[in-house]
Formats: C-alpha cells, structure tokens, sequence
C-alpha cells in the first residue's frame, strides 16, 4: 500500500491512473474504487491518516517498487517527498486521529473515544452491541479522550505519564487519567497531546496537572482536533 497524501495529491496520481475517475465529485472523501494504475489492478482508497487530501493505492506486492517508482517520478518535480511513520504520528494527531493500542486500550469504548458516529445506530444487531450497554460501560466518570496544551508551548509532555486534579494532595495521589500520545507540532508551534481522563470532554478548557519526578506540568483540557477543525484539507 503507497499513501499519497497532500494538496497535490490527486495531480501526482491523475497521469497515472486508468478506469477511474478520481475527481472530488467521483470519488469523494472515504470512497473506493478498482481500476489501474501503472497498467497493474488497483484498489485505490481516497483515505487519509495525516488529515490532507489523501489516497492509498494498494497493488499485488510484486508490483509495489515499480508503482511506487512511478508516483516518485510523478511527484518529485512537484515538491513532493517521502515521509515515515513518526511525521505520520504527529500529522495524525493534530487531527486527533487515535492509534488502536495506543489512544486505546481494552477499556475504551467507541464513546470514551469520541467515535459514537461510528456505531450503526440502524442495525439490528453486530458483535459487542450487547456489550456496548453494559451499566459498567455507559456509568458516569468513565475516562474520555481529549487533547492537552501544556502551559508552556514548548514542553512535550511523557507518554504515559499521569494527570491529577490537585498537584498538592498527599501520595498516593488520585490519578484521573493519563497521556496516550505527545508530540512537537512544528505547523502549530506548540506540543500537542492527548489523553483519556475521567468525564475528561466535560473538562474542555479547566487546568490540570501532571506531576513529573522533578517538576509539576501544568496543561488545559482541549479538544482534540488542533490543526483544520472543519476538516477543509481533507477534500480539493
């Protein structure tokens, strides 16, 4: 699978594509289609994990380095350049995309993680749906996705480390939550966290603490889109 993401996303493609008409109108946001690419069968996805017009192009494994070659001919005069999986991570968290496993555990459910909309609310019936109202599961104070600013832009707050109320009470402290994932933003200027904390999306906006081993990191409660919150990226 070859992610081609970014505003020139479908104009480094377009040369290459046979059988599918890749417009916004054709092929919008989250559709699939089959065709060529390269003169090899493509399963081609309009998707984007970084939050920018995107599409990923899957073709047989054999095929890979030669599609792969031509899209970097395609794409190099435009400015285009490769990008791994830690530019990945931040991308996809200044749109508070979550990685299973790791903004979640087995604890999270669709709506601790702010994915209520996922959940087909027409169906009969689907695996977990029985699950989805156990009493356990839908309680108050269960611990919610949110993002996190440090109150000082520049501090990259620890994976893992854990969020109290009161920095001052005695230890054992009550912990309310912790940091999922944290990251230096460069297009923000300013880290970006996210976190499951208890009843945490009523808290937009409050302060909290996270007590480090030398130093106590203040941080406000956000949501956890920080970069094109009308999503305006994803499409053009």
């Amino acid at each position: 699978m070859i992610a081609v993401q970014g505003p020139l996303a479908r104009k480094i493609i377009e040369p290459l594509v046979e059988g599918i008409d890749i417009s916004e109108e054709a092929m919008p946001h989250m559709s699939v289609r089959e065709g060529k690419i390269c003169g090899v069968q493509t399963r081609l996805f309009r998707m984007s994990f970084t939050g920018e017009l995107g599409f990923e192009i899957n073709v047989p494994a054999d095929y890979g380095r030669s599609v792969w070659e031509a899209i970097w001919a395609s794409g190099e005069p435009m400015g285009a350049t490769p990008y791994g999986t830690e530019t990945m991570h931040v991308l996809r968290a200044e749109k508070g995309y979550i990685i299973v496993g790791q903004d979640t555990d087995g604890t999270v459910t669709p709506h601790d993680a702010g994915l209520s909309w996922a959940i087909g609310k027409k169906k009969a019936d689907f695996v977990g749906k029985r699950g989805l109202k156990r009493p356990d599961l839908v309680a108050d104070g269960r611990r919610q996705l949110v993002g996190l600013r440090t109150k000082d832009p520049k501090y990259v707050l620890e994976e893992g480390a854990q969020i109290v109320v009161d920095p001052n009470q005695p230890i054992p402290m009550k912990m309310i939550g912790f940091v999922t994932s944290s990251y230096w933003s460069e297009v923000l200027g300013h880290s970006i966290a996210l976190a499951v904390v208890e009843d945490g999306r009523s808290l937009e906006g409050d302060t909290l603490f996270v007590p480090m081993a030398d130093e106590t990191i203040e941080v406000t409660v956000a949501g956890t889109v920080f970069y094109d919150e009308d999503g305006g990226r994803l499409n053009g």
